[in-house]
């Protein structure tokens, strides 16, 4: 159940974002930017911690999750040091993710060659 589960909400997740694509002017990037956001927003509220227990992988993998982690660290560090985890929390939080992206970029540049297309 915890793969029908996590399949429906990354499903969800994914289709409002085609939906997004295709019926409205946004750019992708806007899209992407507004998902980390609404990630974020949804944390601070407490709604999508709820989201996370159902859908598991399907709620954290997107880039929702993304905004959750970064909310989940603030608030764990704001907890443990102060104002101060205001700054240091998100990022403590999301190291690993942000190093293995940029990780396979280097790589990817380096297996592929980059650049515009003409």
């Amino acid at each position: 159940m915890d793969y029908l589960n996590a399949f429906l909400c990354g499903g969800i997740l994914c289709a409002v974002g085609q939906i997004l694509i295709d019926k409205t002017p946004l750019t992708p990037a806007r899209i992407l930017t507004g998902y980390v956001v609404a990630g974020v927003l949804l944390t601070a509220v407490g709604i999508y911690e709820p989201i996370v227990e159902w859908g598991g992988a399907g709620a954290t993998v997107p880039l929702t999750g993304f905004g959750y982690s970064l909310a989940s660290g603030v608030k764990k560090a704001v907890a443990e040091q102060g104002w101060l985890g205001v700054m240091t929390g998100g990022l403590s939080a999301t190291a690993g993710g942000i190093a293995a992206a940029v990780c396979f970029a280097v790589v990817m540049a380096l297996l592929f060659r980059p650049g515009d297309k003409r």
